[in-house]
Parts: structure tokens; C-alpha cells; sequence
């Protein structure tokens, strides 16, 4: 039955609604929803209806006990979060305009970054006891740049894609990761003739990180036409399948090196041309006096060269920072 209300989208997609609808899905059922955003079922369930005859859709499934989102509702959910995203970020602008520190500062981090220097900056970032909240998105290829361009993202390491042709961001060299073809030692490839040719590795499962981008086709790195792709979530996922000889592939080498030298992973020869990526570190483009103070301080640590190459290192046991 239709609700009898003069309700329009703009009247009942509030920050708030969005986070509900959230929380149902997430908890999986009307119930647990008010209980967790302390809401008597019923009135929950009567700000579920506005919504959906603002909308003029059903965006829960109720033939079962579970709240299911119906593709309606999962577009919903999906474009909620990123508008609630975008409310967040113009927040901290103006909170950065007020007081120079941001609210919040959230770092897009490639998988070809060393997530433990990352983490030893972000300690001594919080030593100096900041207002600055800091946030950290996991990215793959060209996504950590998206997650930049998009809004999403205040700073992004280890940028792979073409930083010049998004005008509105500043970017500075982080470093050059070299490539190496690596298979386990039980692998059918580590005792073939070398150099290896592209007609004898297409035919071999290869094992691909996945672009993390939303929006277009991403990159790929290394496949053939017509290989078997294994493809996993980040390079240390792709690193881990290799290891266990369920494909092959290029690895960053300073990632391989210690599993090269104790021979957990063979390197092979490849007729084809070796590649090396060129990253980079990004931000968005603003007048000096309006830059956050966060990021200000991000930026003069990745100033020093011996912290960029720290980033670069893939190598668990790299010392920290200074």
C-alpha cells in the first residue's frame, strides 16, 4: 500500500535516511537496524515507506524474515555512500578554512607501496597529538588515482596512471618499480627453456591484481589474449597465489627478492620487454595559504628522499622513517 505523502526525493534522502537504509542492510533485518540506531521497529519501518514512495520503488525485499536489498535498494546503498563521501569532504574544507587543520585526511595507498612505512608515518603523524582523524583507502593501479580525482581521497602513494591530464592535482616522482617474472619452484615454467616466449607462458594460468577503479575498463599489467587469469585483490594476495605455484607473473622485484634468494620463487628469463612502472604521489591542486596543515606535513615527509624510497621498498623488514 502507498503512503499518502507529498514527500519528493529531496525531502526524504537526508545524510541521516542514507545512513539508516546503511545500517539495515548491514545488520540484515529491521530489527537489529532499531536496535542499533535506537528506533522503535515500527517508526523504522514507517521511514523505510516515505522513502520508497518518495522514490516510487521498493528497495527492500520483505517475502523473507531478512531486510535484502532489491537492485533498487543496492544502487541506493551504493550511490548514498558515495554522496554521504562528498558531504564529508566538503566539511572538511570548510573546517580546514576555519582552523587549518582538516577534520579528517584520508591517503589512497597503492598496493605497490609499503603499507609498514605507511603505517610508521601515520605514527608519527598521531605523535604530535593532531585534530587531523587520518583515513586509509586500499588501491590497486588506476584506482588509487580515481580515488584522488573523484574526491575520495586527499592524497594518494604510488600513482601509476597519467597525472597530467587531471589539471585540478599536483603530483611529484615517488619512485620507479622494476619487474620481475617469477614462478614457484614447482611450477611447470621453472624448469621450461628459457628465454620464455608469449606462446609458452599464454598458456600457463597467470596470477593479476585487480584494478581497484569504478568507473571504466582499469589497467592490466603483463596478461596475454586468452591466458587463465587468477585475479586477487592486491599485489601481497598476487604474491602469496604465486608462491603457492597456483599461476605465474610479474612481481615488483624488491617484493620478490627475499622469496628469490631462499628460493621459494624461481626468476625467468622473458622474450618480451621487462617492464618498469614510474609511480607517483598526488594531491589536489590549492593555493598555498588554503592547504590543510595534515597534508602540508604529509607532503614535507615525502619531500625527503630517503622516505620515498623507504615506500618503494615492498620489503616487510625495510627500517622505518625518520
Amino acid at each position: 500500500m502507498k503512503l499518502e505523502s507529498n514527500s519528493t526525493p529531496r525531502d526524504v534522502l537526508t545524510p541521516e535516511a542514507l545512513t539508516m537504509l546503511q545500517h539495515i542492510a548491514d545488520c540484515g533485518s529491521f530489527a537489529a537496524a532499531s536496535r542499533l540506531v535506537g528506533m522503535v521497529p515500527s517508526a523504522l519501518t514507517y521511514r523505510v515507506r516515505q522513502i520508497e514512495d518518495a522514490l516510487d520503488v521498493l528497495l527492500f525485499d520483505r517475502s523473507s524474515r531478512q531486510a535484502r536489498l532489491t537492485p533498487a535498494g543496492e544502487e541506493l546503498i551504493r550511490e548514498g555512500a558515495r554522496l554521504l563521501d562528498e558531504i564529508d569532504a566538503v566539511a572538511n574544507r570548510v573546517k580546514r578554512v576555519a582552523t587549518g587543520w582538516e577534520p579528517q585526511l584520508t591517503v589512497a595507498v597503492d598496493s605497490i607501496v609499503n603499507l609498514n612505512v605507511v603505517m610508521e608515518l601515520c605514527e608519527a603523524f598521531f605523535s604530535m597529538d593532531p585534530p587531523t582523524r587520518i583515513r586509509l583507502r586500499s588501491e590497486t593501479l588506476s584506482g588509487t588515482l580515481e580515488a584522488l580525482s573523484l574526491g575520495y581521497a586527499d592524497l594518494a602513494l604510488g600513482v601509476v596512471s597519467d597525472v597530467m591530464s587531471n589539471q585540478g592535482l599536483q603530483s611529484k616522482p615517488l619512485g620507479t618499480q622494476s619487474f620481475v617474472f617469477a614462478v614457484a619452484p614447482h611450477h611447470p615454467l621453472a624448469h621450461a627453456p628459457e628465454p620464455l616466449s608469449d606462446d609458452v607462458i599464454v598458456g600457463h594460468r597467470i596470477v593479476a591484481a585487480a584494478d581497484t577503479v569504478q568507473r571504466g575498463s582499469g589497467m592490466s599489467v603483463g596478461l596475454l589474449r586468452g591466458q587463465n587469469v587468477f585475479t586477487v585483490t592486491t599485489l601481497e594476495a598476487k604474491l602469496q597465489a604465486q608462491l603457492r605455484g597456483l599461476g605465474c607473473g610479474f612481481l615488483p622485484q624488491a617484493m620478490a627478492r627475499p622469496y628469490l634468494e631462499t628460493g621459494r620463487l624461481v626468476a625467468r628469463r622473458v622474450e618480451r620487454k621487462v617492464h618498469q612502472i614510474n609511480t607517483s604521489y598526488a594531491w589536489r591542486r590549492t593555493a598555498p595559504s588554503a592547504q590543510g596543515q595534515a597534508l602540508s606535513w604529509w607532503l614535507e615527509q615525502l619531500d625527503k628522499p630517503a622516505t620515498r624510497a623507504a615506500l618503494m621498498s615492498m620489503n616487510p623488514n625495510t627500517p622505518g622513517v625518520d
